[in-house]
């Protein structure tokens, strides 16, 4: 049941207010991210709180959480009203972790932008010193030195 304090927006405002664009709204609720009730004349309606739903999606997505991540954690907030602020902290301590990982990941990244460019061992200057035989490639796809790999010996 909707209460008051969580009234009923249109998909336009609910896109111009959160800057989600009206066919990521669809997308997302179709992914079961969202839910949006019908007007007697068949147009979409969103509860109010649902612009806090979309923050949090925009922000777990600007750390890393995949949309299935995000929707596995969405699952433990209300859906019929506004989160509560201890909701919110619930969710949070998970964030904490994928910060701590993302910072790790972009320092790796900040200490090798002097001698990598993106190859399996990040230099395809000092390859044949760092990287003889593409050996960081046997450890999987990618920079393999960003994610964390040492250097082959």
């Amino acid at each position: 049941m909707r209460s008051a304090a969580d009234p009923l927006l249109t998909i336009g405002h609910v896109s111009q207010r959160s800057g989600v664009p009206a066919s990521a709204l669809r997308f997302y609720e179709t992914r079961g991210l969202i839910e949006s009730v019908r007007a007697d004349s068949g147009h979409r309606r969103y509860r109010r709180s649902t612009l806090r739903r979309l923050a949090f999606i925009v922000f777990a997505q600007r750390i890393g959480f995949s949309l299935e991540e995000i929707a596995e954690q969405l699952t433990r907030l209300p859906t019929d009203h506004v989160p509560t602020g201890g909701d919110w902290q619930r969710l949070s301590r998970e964030w904490k972790t994928r910060v701590e990982q993302r910072i790790a990941e972009l320092q790796r990244l900040n200490i090798s932008l002097d001698q990598c460019i993106g190859c399996g061992c990040l230099s395809v200057k000092h390859c044949k010193l760092t990287n003889p035989e593409d050996r960081s490639g046997r450890n999987g796809p990618g920079a393999r030195r960003w994610l964390g790999d040492p250097p082959p010996a």
